[in-house]
């Protein structure tokens, strides 16, 4: 931790402590800005994060090696986001200050643009302390800005929240559906009509605010402030103050349509109370707080739907201070907006809606410096704060931030129908699977950590960098087992991702690079030998076999903790590997209608989202591809962009064909004449979600015939009901007892699942 404090003529607030690693981007950060409200601001920048990390190189390399290991320094562009109250805004801009030093030659010609309440109130604070160029923005079309970002960027975004429902929230998809509403609940209510990235305006508003439910709690309660008057609201009975509709009739008032339950008068049952005297000491203020909250929020939420109905709008996305995540709040926005359009209209709030303000004022400035071009950024997880229903803010500092993906990512284009889904179970959902999860997740650290101490050739301070690593994914299992909605759906590949981003944030960037290494030129060595088996198999048989050694190599899967419990007593080989598969009938076993299809006519063009390194790659998929180039096929290999634990790499993938390309007469051809190619699909995890990847991979599937996945990560966690527009085959061992008393299969269960657009086998 940091030791900058405040300034001595910071006389308000007590001192704050930050963090080292924020001191270091802010040094060397780009086009700051920052909005100021009453009682939170927030920071921006973007920064370049800098490391050292392993890869494949063939420099000075025989032919029958795959590669050598070589050291290099990349960078990580990432966008950050610093939440703190308003009350420290001396000290962080001190703060601001010592990072960006004294050198008037650094400082020179920097802007930072200020938006919010408080950009007019600090504007003589900033350019006495900063010596910066003040750019005030305007609130709005900042808030508009920063919503159109975080929904095109970060999934998981926008939900929805239901009270006691199974879930309480609902993730929308990546991405702005326009037209939408935006209604900002500050100290006053703003609603803003957002038509596209472009073009938006202001519809109306109220000056019934969150500013009237702090104003008048600070009146009729004891509350000292908004958290603690919300954090009473959340513990009242409001139909101690409300009257009720039942109050009123007994019960419903069946020819109107309203039930019992429904408020008839805000706070009526306190006048028919007196509130002086012993009487006033029935009606606690907890009981007042919810019953004011329901006033404000069922207000606001009318209103809001009055504007959704005159501008036909059917989707309403509420943020400001107002929110926060608090689940009362949430509730009683929603029931009014449902109640109100008979469920037409859909109440949408924001995980991040507190930084709406920031991320458009940074965009503002950035625009003209090609620094956030399109939907190209990611939410890490590693160092982010993600909302925490139903908890008052206590830390002085919360943290956002946004890295800067490889390629732009877009929607597969052969994905069928509007609701895909990429994973097959959501552990928000499933308690008992959740736990389950996590639990795998936990109980396996510590031979994760042994096996990236032996893989690891950065030795620079390793057990130090591996115990912050254990920490802050601790840390991470924590938060997800008392919040499992904190970042966004949880799921088997939410884990998996997190446990990947960790690890680069402590220069682990590719632990398992050596291992790589080593499978990769272990099987080439074999490859000429299955290769010749292969050919000297019948056609039929021969198809059976190619998808038999798929299945056999993705068994090296180092993902999974029943291969690596293997391999710790026994290291198997490829034959050994092929018999541990469930033998035919498999657990899904689409092998002759696979084989038929092949019979009638060779697949034009296909597409093979791969795998793991080594047998997998090498003994498994080669010679498919190879069987597939002889029959005209023209293929196309997707691996990942960034590595995953075993995973090859695209870049990987195209070294290693290079020497597979001697081995392999119709390969080297193909290769030659670009009928094989090697496309990145955008991602670094095991598992594959179809509704973000790269436009090159987009681009390329277009006329593809064939969609092949493999893999337990790609197949099972994820797309094992996903639907194409073209065919489809999927292959993969259940290498995990969970998955596998979910399907009712025995551990290694195959499977081989072949379908077509609109049926399952294609029997003509």
């Amino acid at each position: 931790m940091s030791n900058h404090r405040h300034r001595p003529d910071d006389r308000y607030a007590p001192p704050i402590y930050i963090p080292e690693r924020h001191l270091n981007n802010l040094r060397q950060a780009s086009n700051l800005a920052i909005d100021i409200g009453g009682s939170l601001a927030k920071l921006a920048y973007f920064s370049n994060v800098h490391g050292r990390r392993r890869t494949l190189s063939q420099d000075g390399l025989s032919d029958a090696e795959f590669g050598n290991l070589q050291d290099e320094e990349f960078r990580r562009s990432r966008l950050h986001f610093v939440k703190f109250e308003t009350k420290h805004i001396t000290s962080l801009t001190h703060y601001i200050k010592d990072c960006l030093g004294d050198d008037a030659d650094q400082v020179a010609g920097r802007t930072i643009r200020v938006t919010g309440g408080g950009a007019y109130k600090y504007t003589d604070l900033f350019e006495k302390v900063l010596g910066l160029t003040i750019i005030k923005e305007d609130e709005m079309a900042c808030l508009i800005k920063g919503s159109n970002f975080l929904l095109n960027n970060i999934p998981n975004e926008a939900f929805s929240f239901k009270k006691n429902g199974n879930p309480e929230i609902t993730f929308q998809k990546t991405g702005c559906e326009f037209p939408y509403l935006l209604v900002n609940i500050g100290s006053g209510v703003s609603i803003l009509k957002v038509y596209s990235d472009e073009k938006s305006e202001r519809v109306g508003g109220t000056a019934m605010g969150g500013g009237t439910f702090w104003g008048l709690g600070s009146l009729l309660t004891s509350a000292q402030g908004f958290d603690e008057l919300l954090a009473l609201a959340e513990k009242g009975e409001s139909s101690s103050v409300d009257l009720l509709v039942k109050d009123i009739y007994g019960g419903s008032y069946e020819a109107m349509g309203l039930p019992g339950d429904l408020i008839a008068s805000s706070f009526g049952k306190a006048a028919r109370s007196r509130i002086a005297g012993p009487a006033r000491e029935q009606i606690h203020d907890a009981d007042i707080a919810k019953s004011l909250l329901h006033l404000i929020s069922n207000g606001i939420g009318q209103i809001a739907y009055l504007h959704a109905n005159l501008y036909n709008c059917e989707r309403i996305i509420f943020g400001g201070f107002f929110i926060r995540g608090k689940k009362a709040t949430m509730h009683t926005i929603s029931y009014a907006i449902n109640y109100w359009s008979k469920g037409k209209v859909q109440a949408l709030f924001l995980r991040h809606e507190g930084y709406l303000g920031a991320v458009g004022a940074y965009m503002k400035g950035a625009e003209s410096q090609d620094v956030v071009p399109g939907n190209n950024y990611g939410e890490n997880f590693a160092f982010s704060d993600s909302f925490e229903v139903n908890e008052v803010m206590s830390k002085a500092l919360e943290f956002l931030e946004l890295d800067r993906l490889d390629l732009p990512l877009v929607k597969f284009p052969l994905i069928e129908g509007l609701d895909y889904q990429a994973d097959l179970i959501d552990l928000a959902l499933d308690t008992d699977a959740r736990h389950y999860w996590l639990d795998i997740f936990q109980d396996g650290l510590e031979r994760f950590c042994k096996v990236i101490r032996d893989g690891e050739s950065n030795r620079n301070h390793i057990d130090r960098r591996i115990a912050f690593f254990k920490k802050k994914f601790l840390e991470c299992l924590a938060l997800l087992r008392k919040n499992p909605f904190a970042y966004g759906v949880l799921t088997v590949r939410t884990l998996l991702d997190c446990r990947e981003q960790f690890l680069a944030e402590f220069d682990f960037y590719d632990p398992y690079i050596k291992f790589k290494q080593e499978e990769n030129t272990a099987t080439l060595a074999e490859l000429p030998a299955r290769l010749e088996y292969i050919h000297s198999l019948p056609w039929e048989e021969r198809q059976t076999e190619l998808i038999r050694g798929i299945l056999g190599g993705n068994i090296f899967d180092w993902g999974s903790s029943a291969v690596v419990k293997i391999n710790e007593s026994k290291q198997i080989n490829f034959k050994e590997a092929c018999d541990i598969v469930q033998g035919r009938p498999w657990f899904v076993d689409h092998l002759e209608h696979w084989v038929k299809r092949l019979k009638r006519a060779p697949v034009q063009k296909m597409m093979i989202f791969v795998d793991n390194s080594g047998a997998d790659i090498v003994l498994g998929i080669i010679p498919f591809v190879e069987e597939m180039l002889r029959m005209g096929s023209e293929v196309v290999l997707a691996a990942n962009s960034r590595p995953a634990l075993n995973d090859i790499t695209s870049h990987e993938l195209r070294l290693l064909l290079t020497q597979v390309l001697p081995l392999s007469p119709v390969i080297s051809q193909a290769h030659h004449s670009d009928t094989l190619r090697v496309v990145e699909n955008g991602l670094g995890s095991p598992c594959l979600d179809l509704s973000r990847v790269s436009q090159h991979i987009a681009d390329e599937c277009l006329d593809c015939d064939l969609v092949v996945i493999e893999g337990m990560g790609r197949t099972i966690h994820t797309n094992f009901h996903s639907k194409f527009k073209k065919e489809s085959l999927k292959l993969a061992v259940i290498k995990n007892k969970w998955l596998c008393d979910k399907f009712n299969c025995p551990m290694f269960a195959a499977v081989c699942k072949y379908e077509v657009p609109d049926s399952l086998y294609n029997d003509d």
